[in-house]
Parts: C-alpha cells; sequence; structure tokens
C-alpha cells in the first residue's frame, strides 16, 4: 500500500513540475484532471487503515469533480474563448521549470520544520503538498491568461487537500464535500468569467485588463 501511494505522489509532484513548463492550456488542463485522479487514490492510500463510506464517497467525489467535471468545463472555456496556448507568461517556460524544480528541495525542508506526523503517514506528503501549494501560487502569479491562473488555483487547492488528508483525519464528510462544492463554484464563476471576458475583449490576458480606462 505504502509503495503505490508513494509512487502516486511522486506522480502528482512530476505534474506540478510538468505545469510549469507547458504552453498548451488544453495538455494543463489534461495534466490537471490526471492529477485529480490520482489524488482520489491517494486518498485511499494516505487512509488505508480506516476506509469507511465516508473515505469512498470522497473518493469518488475528487475523482469525478476534479478529474471530469472541472476539466470540462474549462476546456469548454478555452474553446469558447478560442485561444489555445499561453504565449507569453511573466516569466519564461524555461525558467518556470526552473524554479519548479528547485521549489521541490525547498517544499521538502518546509516539510521537515513541521512536527511529525503520523508515522502511518508516508514522508513524501507533506514535501508533494507544499510543493504544490508552491507552485499553484507560482502559476497565478507568473501567468497571463485567464485559464492558467485558473489551473494554478486548483493546484494550490490540491496541495491544501493533500495536506489535510493526511493531517485531519477526523474531518467529516460533510467539511470535505463542502470543500468540494466551495471549489466548485469557485472554477464555475470562474470558467463563466473566462467566457464573458473573451467575448467582451476577444482575449483573455489577464494583465491587459488594467489598462482599461472608465
Amino acid at each position: 500500500m505504502a509503495a503505490w501511494t508513494d509512487l502516486l505522489l511522486i506522480l502528482i509532484a512530476l505534474t506540478n513540475l510538468a505545469m510549469t513548463g507547458l504552453s498548451s492550456l488544453g495538455t494543463c488542463i489534461r495534466v490537471m484532471a490526471i492529477q485529480g485522479v490520482m489524488l482520489g487514490f491517494v486518498t485511499i492510500g494516505v487512509r488505508h487503515d480506516a476506509v469507511s463510506a465516508h473515505i469512498l464517497i470522497l473518493v469518488v467525489g475528487v475523482i469525478v469533480i476534479k478529474g471530469l467535471v472541472f476539466p470540462r468545463l474549462l476546456l469548454r472555456g478555452v474553446r469558447e474563448a478560442n485561444v489555445r496556448r499561453e504565449v507569453e507568461p511573466f516569466i519564461g517556460f524555461t525558467m518556470s521549470l526552473l524554479i519548479g524544480t528547485l521549489g521541490l528541495p525547498a517544499a521538502i525542508w518546509l516539510g521537515s520544520r513541521l512536527p511529525a506526523i503520523d508515522p502511518t503517514v508516508s514522508p513524501l506528503v507533506v514535501p508533494v503538498a507544499f510543493h504544490a501549494i508552491l507552485i499553484g501560487l507560482f502559476l497565478i502569479v507568473s501567468r497571463k491568461k485567464a485559464v492558467t491562473q485558473v489551473l494554478g488555483y486548483l493546484g494550490l487547492e490540491n496541495g491544501i487537500y493533500i495536506f489535510g488528508i493526511a493531517l485531519v483525519k477526523e474531518a467529516t464528510i460533510l467539511i470535505d464535500l463542502g470543500v468540494l462544492l466551495d471549489i466548485f463554484v469557485a472554477v464555475f464563476v470562474m470558467g463563466i468569467a473566462i467566457f464573458h471576458i473573451s467575448r467582451e475583449f476577444d482575449h483573455i490576458d489577464t494583465d491587459r485588463l488594467s489598462t482599461l480606462k472608465e
């Protein structure tokens, strides 16, 4: 159980790195969808000693919402906006990939500063969670396209989710599903905003909106 959980966590870290080096919005969305599916299985791996109907409902909710619903909404937004790539980010893709790679040892260091967690939980959980949070924040501030910023927000939330399932095992299903519902509403609203921005201004570069005058 621990071996494949560690493998999934490593793959999640690799998908975080991939997000920093990809320019195709469609590919980025699909990578985030894959990460969402892996999050569901990581939930089982981390809580394998207490698998219950609560956990199984949470796993199904995570896979459906993060792996299917969110990607479909974002892909639809990309099609409606008629945009395919992040062309000119604030920080280039090579430098972004380097920063993302350096973020991994930084996340490991941050994880080492925390008190020891449950010994049954993989030691990779906290570093991977911090890495996802750092990458999410980085994408939000370093990209111009609203879609990529939404993906950064989702990556940030995925990191918080990983951290939560490892350290807050007592959380009730209402809290877990409430968080998923909040994220669903946020992404839904962002999708609507992306559609209206593209319809009114023929682009979704958020930095160009600052040039609007009253």
